[in-house]
């Protein structure tokens, strides 16, 4: 006697849930004269002229002017330094992450020694044989965050390297004009 009892009620609960009727969504309540303004895409606005700006009273030794144009194939870039001038292909990537980075190609950085935590180590075998010569690395990479492109220029006692030799500056701040 239980089990009919039970089924009963099993049935009547089930049918109870699938009675319900869907929640009406709110309208969308816009007006004719709403303007849809669009957002233009990240990489149509790296293009333009972007500088360092002088840090209190420092002499303006860091001078930097970078200027970026849109080609067919990509982006150029025009890189002003006080001691050199420098053409090439600059590439805009975004990663996963969101961050946004810019990557002017074919510029040898002036400085790299690698990683030197372990110089000291004279009793490592590895260490006494003669290192092969390291390879400079080309390419510097700059992060874009609201028109502003920043290069981290030297590294630390761990990895030792220098990008652009003529600014002293850890990081330089380039910002669009």
């Amino acid at each position: 006697m239980e089990k009919p009892f039970y089924l009963f009620l099993t049935l009547i609960l089930l049918s109870s849930c699938s009675d319900k009727k869907p929640a009406a969504a709110p309208e969308a309540n816009t007006s004719k004269d709403t303007i849809v303004l669009q957002v233009s895409n990240n990489k149509d606005q790296i293009e333009g002229t972007y500088e360092t700006q002088r840090e209190g009273n420092e002499p303006d030794d860091c001078k930097i002017s970078l200027e970026i144009n849109k080609t067919k194939e990509g982006y150029s870039y025009f890189l002003k330094t006080k001691t050199r001038q420098l053409k090439g292909i600059a590439n805009f990537t975004t990663e996963e992450s969101g961050e946004k980075y810019l990557v002017l190609e074919s510029i040898k950085w002036d400085e790299y020694n690698g990683d030197i935590s372990h110089e000291d180590e004279e009793n490592d075998s590895i260490a006494n044989a003669e290192k092969p010569e390291l390879e400079i690395p080309v390419g510097i990479s700059a992060s874009y965050v609201k028109d502003t492109l920043t290069i981290q220029n030297y590294g630390n006692s761990m990895n030792s390297y220098t990008k652009l030799s003529e600014c002293g500056r850890k990081y330089i701040q380039l910002i669009k004009k």
